[in-house]
Protein backbone atom coordinates (compact mmCIF):
# COMPACT_ATOMS: atom_id res chain seq x y z
CA UNK A 1 0.00 0.00 0.00
CA UNK A 2 1.26 3.38 -1.18
CA UNK A 3 1.60 5.76 1.67
CA UNK A 4 -0.15 9.11 1.26
CA UNK A 5 -3.15 11.04 1.97
CA UNK A 6 -5.81 8.63 3.10
CA UNK A 7 -8.60 11.19 3.22
CA UNK A 8 -9.59 10.59 -0.02
CA UNK A 9 -12.79 12.10 -1.13
CA UNK A 10 -14.46 12.64 2.26
CA UNK A 11 -11.66 14.68 3.20
CA UNK A 12 -12.10 17.04 -0.16
CA UNK A 13 -15.07 17.20 0.28
CA UNK A 14 -15.54 18.49 3.62
CA UNK A 15 -12.68 20.89 2.72
CA UNK A 16 -15.15 22.19 -0.42
CA UNK A 17 -18.06 22.41 2.43
CA UNK A 18 -15.82 24.03 4.48
CA UNK A 19 -14.99 27.13 1.72
CA UNK A 20 -19.07 27.65 0.52
CA UNK A 21 -20.01 27.96 4.09
CA UNK A 22 -17.16 30.67 4.41
CA UNK A 23 -18.60 31.99 1.35
CA UNK A 24 -21.89 32.07 2.05
CA UNK A 25 -20.89 33.93 5.26
CA UNK A 26 -18.55 36.21 3.23
CA UNK A 27 -21.15 37.16 1.28
CA UNK A 28 -23.81 37.85 3.80
CA UNK A 29 -21.52 40.28 5.80
CA UNK A 30 -20.81 41.76 2.65
CA UNK A 31 -24.41 42.76 2.33
CA UNK A 32 -24.06 43.89 6.35
CA UNK A 33 -22.02 46.39 4.85
CA UNK A 34 -24.10 47.83 1.92
CA UNK A 35 -26.66 48.99 4.99
CA UNK A 36 -24.36 50.03 7.60
CA UNK A 37 -24.35 53.82 8.46
CA UNK A 38 -21.47 54.90 8.82
CA UNK A 39 -21.11 59.08 9.72
CA UNK A 40 -18.05 61.41 8.66
CA UNK A 41 -18.37 64.48 10.64
CA UNK A 42 -15.83 67.71 10.38
CA UNK A 43 -15.82 70.88 12.46
CA UNK A 44 -18.09 69.82 15.14
CA UNK A 45 -20.48 68.48 12.84
CA UNK A 46 -21.42 71.67 10.88
CA UNK A 47 -20.60 68.68 8.35
CA UNK A 48 -21.74 65.80 8.12
CA UNK A 49 -21.34 63.00 5.59
CA UNK A 50 -23.03 59.79 5.26
CA UNK A 51 -21.97 56.79 3.87
CA UNK A 52 -22.18 52.90 3.56
CA UNK A 53 -19.23 50.70 5.32
CA UNK A 54 -17.99 50.11 2.05
CA UNK A 55 -17.01 53.67 1.87
CA UNK A 56 -20.28 54.75 -0.76
CA UNK A 57 -21.02 58.54 -0.39
CA UNK A 58 -25.57 58.94 0.30
CA UNK A 59 -25.60 61.97 1.30
CA UNK A 60 -24.18 65.67 3.01
CA UNK A 61 -25.42 67.71 5.23
CA UNK A 62 -23.90 71.28 5.87
CA UNK A 63 -24.61 73.85 8.77
CA UNK A 64 -25.30 77.48 7.37
CA UNK A 65 -22.49 78.60 9.23
CA UNK A 66 -19.53 77.15 7.47
CA UNK A 67 -21.27 78.52 4.02
CA UNK A 68 -19.66 81.09 3.26
CA UNK A 69 -18.83 82.56 -0.19
CA UNK A 70 -15.78 84.37 0.85
CA UNK A 71 -14.33 81.43 1.49
CA UNK A 72 -15.08 78.42 -0.46
CA UNK A 73 -11.82 76.45 0.26
CA UNK A 74 -12.51 76.29 3.88
CA UNK A 75 -15.87 74.86 2.68
CA UNK A 76 -13.81 72.14 0.36
CA UNK A 77 -11.20 71.59 3.16
CA UNK A 78 -14.06 70.74 5.89
CA UNK A 79 -16.35 68.47 3.28
CA UNK A 80 -13.00 66.80 2.53
CA UNK A 81 -11.95 66.21 6.25
CA UNK A 82 -15.53 64.40 7.31
CA UNK A 83 -15.35 62.21 4.00
CA UNK A 84 -11.83 60.92 5.30
CA UNK A 85 -12.73 60.81 8.72
CA UNK A 86 -16.03 58.73 7.71
CA UNK A 87 -13.18 56.58 5.03
CA UNK A 88 -11.67 56.27 9.06
CA UNK A 89 -14.91 54.68 10.40
CA UNK A 90 -15.78 52.49 7.38
CA UNK A 91 -12.92 50.88 7.41
CA UNK A 92 -12.41 50.15 11.23
CA UNK A 93 -15.54 48.66 10.67
CA UNK A 94 -14.74 46.86 7.18
CA UNK A 95 -11.85 45.11 9.19
CA UNK A 96 -14.25 44.11 12.29
CA UNK A 97 -16.07 42.22 9.37
CA UNK A 98 -14.40 41.15 6.88
CA UNK A 99 -11.02 40.83 8.36
CA UNK A 100 -11.88 37.53 9.59
CA UNK A 101 -11.94 36.34 6.16
CA UNK A 102 -8.39 37.27 5.31
CA UNK A 103 -7.16 39.08 2.19
CA UNK A 104 -9.56 37.07 -0.66
CA UNK A 105 -11.99 35.63 1.63
CA UNK A 106 -9.51 33.25 3.02
CA UNK A 107 -10.08 31.16 -0.10
CA UNK A 108 -7.92 32.71 -2.56
CA UNK A 109 -10.36 33.22 -5.11
CA UNK A 110 -11.40 29.26 -5.45
CA UNK A 111 -15.48 29.90 -5.34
Amino acid sequence: MAAGFRGGNNGMQGLMQQAKKMQEEMEKTAELLDDWEVVGTAANEAVVVYMNAKKIINGIELDESVVDPEDIELLEDLIMAAINDGYAKADKVYEEKMGKFGGMGGLGGLL
